[in-house]
């Protein structure tokens, strides 16, 4: 059983979960606002890669960022490789797939914060910025990184998206998940069965400390 694609799944699943949750707190913070313009269909636009089937999320990501889009060009242009069909692409897919993960969690727990507390911060002469940051945050950060942890196990674990976006080329984009269904394929059951038991018990563990996270936050 080759190792390669586990430490290639690892790390793409690191650097995704560092732009989702980026990308997810900011998101999250603004779906909270209430003076958000059409929030709720903000909110089920960003959510909506969590129900979408990877091939129709997949064809949208192509046309958006592919070789032939504005995008992939500049992105060309700007580092001489294209995004898909790279361990860019597998970034990509990781990221689009755990995004919603960290948005629906940060947006809970930040809504749970007292709206008082950073009012009070306000009152103090800290601006909206250093309220959020050091009031809003601290308080919701059980949550955030209970998503966090999640978007990591998803990002982990991904496979339709990243077939679409970076392909299974062996060596260069094969990850674990990609790595395990060749196997199978390949009638190699006993190397398959090994790394989907690492695979389950890296998911086992992940949500039992988001079950203790969470389970901290509510009390």
């Amino acid at each position: 059983m080759a190792w390669e694609p586990l430490a290639l799944s690892l790390r793409v699943a690191c650097i995704a979960t560092v732009l989702a949750v980026t990308l997810g707190v900011a998101l999250g913070a603004l779906l909270a606002w209430r003076r958000t313009p059409a929030r709720d269909l903000l909110d089920a636009i960003m959510t909506a890669p969590m129900v979408m089937p990877p091939t129709v999320l997949g064809y949208f990501m192509l046309v958006s960022i592919g070789r032939h889009s504005a995008i992939g060009r500049a992105w060309e242009s700007l580092f001489g490789t294209q995004i898909v069909f790279t361990v860019t692409g597998a970034v990509v897919a990781a990221t689009i797939g755990s995004l919603p993960l960290v948005i629906k969690a940060a947006r809970s727990a930040i809504e749970e914060v007292d709206p008082t507390l950073p009012a009070a911060a306000r009152t103090l002469g800290a601006g909206p910025v250093r309220a959020f940051f050091t009031v809003v945050l601290p308080l919701a950060s059980r949550g955030i990184i209970a998503g966090a942890m999640l978007a990591f196990a998803r990002a982990l674990g991904d496979f339709g998206l990243t077939l679409m976006l970076a392909g299974d080329i062996p060596g260069q984009t094969q990850t674990a998940s990609l790595y395990i269904y060749d196997l199978i394929q390949a009638n190699r059951e006993s190397a398959a069965a090994g790394m989907s038991l690492v695979f389950t018990s890296v998911a086992i563990g992940i949500l039992f400390v988001v079950n203790v996270l969470t389970r901290k936050h509510r009390g």
